[in-house]
C-alpha cells in the first residue's frame, strides 16, 4: 500500500509541499502572505503557510526544517529549531521564523521559507528503572569525546 501525505488548501493562494529536486528528502513550505513582512535582527514571526496536513498514521510524524539558504546567507532559522506536526494535528501548518543576523530581512509573499520532511516515529513503550547499563562513555557529557 502507497503511503501519502494529504494537503488539505485552507485558503486561495496556498501553495502545496513539494520537493525543489527528486533527490530532495525535504519539501518546501511557501509563505501565505497578504504583504511582505520585515524581519528585524532579533525579531520572531509566525508565517502561515495556509495548508494543513494528514500523515498515514501515527506510526509518521512531519518535521519543519530550516531551509539551508535562507539560515546560511541570511541568518533566517526556526524559533523552535525543529518544527514537530504530530499525525493527529489538523491545523494550520505555520512556521516560526527567527532572524538571528544583524540586517533585517524581508519575507515576501509564495517564499519558500522552511521545509518539512516526513519521516517514521518508533512507538516504544517507556519503562522507569533503577539502573542503566555501562558503556565506555558513562554519563560523560557534551565534549566529553574530544574536539574532533
Amino acid at each position: 500500500m502507497e503511503m501519502t501525505l494529504k494537503v488539505k488548501k485552507l485558503r486561495e493562494g496556498a501553495a502545496v509541499p513539494k520537493r525543489a529536486t527528486e533527490g530532495s528528502a525535504g519539501m518546501d513550505l511557501y509563505a501565505l502572505l497578504d504583504s511582505d513582512v520585515t524581519l528585524n535582527p532579533g525579531d520572531i514571526s509566525l508565517i502561515p503557510t495556509g495548508i494543513a496536513i494528514e500523515l498515514p498514521s501515527p506510526d509518521y510524524v512531519a518535521y519543519i526544517f530550516a531551509r539551508s539558504g535562507l539560515a546560511i546567507k541570511h541568518g533566517i532559522t526556526l524559533a523552535n529549531s525543529v518544527g514537530v506536526v504530530d499525525s493527529d494535528y489538523r491545523g494550520e501548518v505555520c512556521v516560526g521564523l527567527c532572524n538571528i543576523s544583524k540586517t533585517p530581512y524581508t519575507i515576501t509573499p509564495g517564499e519558500r521559507i522552511a521545509q518539512l520532511v516526513v519521516s517514521p516515529v518508533s512507538l516504544m513503550p517507556v519503562v522507569e528503572t533503577a539502573e542503566l547499563s555501562d558503556t565506555a562513555r558513562g554519563d560523560g557529557g557534551f565534549g566529553s569525546t574530544g574536539k574532533a
